[in-house]
């Protein structure tokens, strides 16, 4: 059964506080370990909204860790095995609101470079391919409509903003100025193999992944570990593959719900963002629920 609480902010004392994002809230442990606490935040426009999504937190935790699990042969990830949320977090009590939403994790050097990877025309890639025929300066055939599939999974990276700031888009050659070039390169031929298998496994249970957003990190001897979240739908656009029709905008399950009910409002897309009407928070939330279930059962 869904649970009818919400968190919006996490508050531990047992543990420090090292850096709240739009939606974890990530905890020091010990000098290998970090605790990540995905919370009910939403954020949309790079903002995050008053509004906490129920259920939203637990349900990105089970989505990331069943896609780390099964993408383990492409690229490591961060979890850790060898210390569990009651090593961290002792006391039952506190660490109640944690469960099933929290992840201890290895401490990685956080690579400055957002990896998305795009399998149809949509969202801000729309936009520029109305505006110049490319999406971020790559070049795509002419006539493309709206949310068609593109002729293969294309490389967008951006740059990490500051919590309500905008990410940029960069092309790859900023990517390689950052991280050098055969780390930029691993960065870019890992995230798309990491969409290719997992559009093509989310087909089969009636999911398209329209776009997705990768996050990477490296150990101390520099192997790239995948981080934070993967293919949730807080980093991807997530469709229902059997109402899909080109040319609109397609349903969803993730929060691009939300960005078409904020569309609706005379509010400039910055800081402090709109309240959400109880209706929308409870429907997004179904939308999570559904992409967890079509995709782990």
């Amino acid at each position: 059964m869904p649970s009818t609480d919400a968190l919006l902010d996490s508050h531990l004392s047992c543990l420090p506080l090292i850096h709240r994002g739009k939606v974890r809230d990530i905890y020091d442990i010990d000098a290998h370990h970090l605790l990540i606490v995905t919370t009910d935040r939403l954020s949309a426009f790079d903002v995050i909204l008053p509004t906490p999504i129920p259920d939203k937190g637990r349900v990105l935790t089970a989505i990331s860790r069943f896609w780390f699990e099964r993408t383990r042969h492409i690229v490591p990830n961060h979890l850790a095995d060898d210390l569990r949320l009651e090593d961290a977090v002792p006391d039952a009590a506190e660490r109640a609101p944690l469960e099933g939403r929290s992840m201890v994790v290895k401490k990685l050097r956080a690579l400055p470079v957002e990896a998305i990877v795009r399998g149809y025309l949509i969202g801000s890639g729309w936009k520029d391919y109305q505006k110049t025929g490319a999406v971020c300066g790559i070049a795509l055939p002419e006539g493309l409509r709206l949310a068609d599939r593109l002729p293969e999974p294309t490389y967008t990276p951006s740059s990490k903003a500051a919590v309500g700031e905008h990410d940029e888009n960069i092309d790859y050659a900023a990517t390689v100025r950052l991280l050098g070039e055969s780390l930029a390169r691993q960065v870019r031929d890992t995230s798309l193999r990491l969409y290719r298998e997992a559009a093509e496994y989310a087909l089969s249970r009636g999911i398209i992944i329209a776009d997705t957003k990768f996050e990477f990190g490296v150990d101390e001897a520099g192997a790239l570990h995948l981080i934070d979240e993967a293919l949730t739908p807080d980093s991807s656009r997530f469709w229902p593959a059997d109402t899909y029709a080109p040319g609109i905008s397609p349903p969803s399950f993730d929060k691009q719900y939300v960005r078409d009910w904020l569309e609706t409002l005379d509010w400039n897309k910055t800081p402090p963002g709109p309240e959400l009407p109880p209706e929308i928070a409870a429907r997004t939330a179904d939308k999570y629920r559904e992409a967890l279930r079509r995709l782990t059962t």
